[in-house]
């Protein structure tokens, strides 16, 4: 695509990326005749190709100079933070327009910050003022659940099986893994096709679990190959981590453990498919390197009801990753809306 280039900041995560789509569906409904260009991971690549919004990818690492993007800019959108470190590397592109949050001490201009807001409904947002974009639809925002393609590269495990994932970037957000042992164990005995899932580093702690449980444990997939699983899972079992937001996008039926942070902020939508169990006050560590103690307020049984309460609700709802049609909110789990009581 050639045309005037928008160049969207948000160098982060797996979990940052896929709650910025909604606003990158916002960008490209406010420039519809640019060239949208990603700065995000080279490790992320495989999911922004399943981004129509998305054209092209610079590939960087968080808050690594931009400067070697040769090409010139007519917006430069900061999706990354709110303040003068991103903003200052899409300065340094002397963009003709640039968009971010207000920053009064750094002399910044733009909307404003709301620390107590969810990640998703903040980025949209922040597109929404700045572009001045009325809502479309009956929901405020584009929707979460089909806001990502599903990717052709497949694992040799079959569609429909309950993925346990334990792993976490922090120890605060990681539940004991004797716990997510018993848990997979409990399910397969009741008929649930259990794979435990993790990452490179993680492969130890996926095994320990899986021998444990007694199911099978799949590591080293790559990005592509995750996303598939977790797109045409059953159910999807995990802590505060990119694989939930997966499961949001996808559609699929979640239990999702909080410790540290409220699902407030980083919660799955409102939307019967997903239960969050949450004991916290929002005051935790997100990088702490132990088990949050409200993360360790969560109980095996607990679990093990969700998954019932989780099962039932969402059973007359069409994945929208088969076809279906997600249903749209704005609102967020945590938001006292919709998460049901379990116990």
């Amino acid at each position: 695509m050639s045309g005037p280039v928008a160049i969207v900041l948000r160098a982060l995560g797996l979990g940052d990326f896929l709650t910025g789509i909604p606003a990158l569906k916002m960008v490209r409904r406010a420039l519809p005749a640019h060239e949208i260009v990603l700065v995000a991971p080279e490790v992320l690549a495989p999911l922004v190709l399943l981004v129509p919004e998305v054209d092209n990818l610079y590939a960087r690492g968080e808050l690594e100079p931009l400067t070697g993007y040769g090409r010139v800019i007519d917006v430069g959108i900061d999706l990354h933070g709110n303040g003068p470190a991103s903003r200052r590397l899409l300065q340094e592109l002397n963009p003709r327009r640039l968009l971010g949050f207000a920053d009064p001490v750094a002399g910044l201009t733009g909307p404003r910050w709301r620390p107590d807001e969810h990640e998703v409904t903040r980025w949209c947002r922040l597109v929404a003022e700045g572009f001045s974009l009325p809502p479309q639809g009956p929901a405020a925002w584009p929707a979460v659940p089909g806001s990502l393609t599903l990717p052709e590269e497949s694992t040799d495990v079959a569609g429909g099986t309950t993925v346990v994932h334990p792993g976490a970037a922090a120890g605060s957000r990681r539940w004991p893994p004797d716990r997510f042992a018993a848990v997979a164990a409990a399910l397969a005995d009741c008929g649930h096709r259990v794979v435990v899932t993790g990452g490179g580093a993680e492969a130890g702690l996926a095994a320990h679990i899986s021998r444990t449980a007694g199911v099978q444990s799949l590591t080293g997939l790559s990005l592509s190959q995750l996303a598939r699983l977790i797109g045409s899972a059953r159910l999807v079992i995990c802590g505060d981590t990119g694989i939930a937001h997966l499961a949001s996008a996808y559609s699929t039926p979640s239990v999702l453990l909080f410790g540290p942070v409220s699902p407030k902020l980083w919660g799955p939508p409102a939307d019967r498919r997903h239960t969050v169990l949450w004991h916290g006050d929002g005051t935790g560590d997100p990088h702490g390197a132990d088990p949050d103690p409200a993360l360790l307020e969560i109980t095996v049984t607990e679990v093990l009801e969700a998954v019932a309460t989780t099962e039932r609700q969402a059973g007359p709802v069409a994945p929208a990753r088969f076809g279906g049609r997600g249903e749209e909110s704005d609102q967020f789990a945590g938001s006292g809306r919709w998460c049901p009581t379990v116990g």
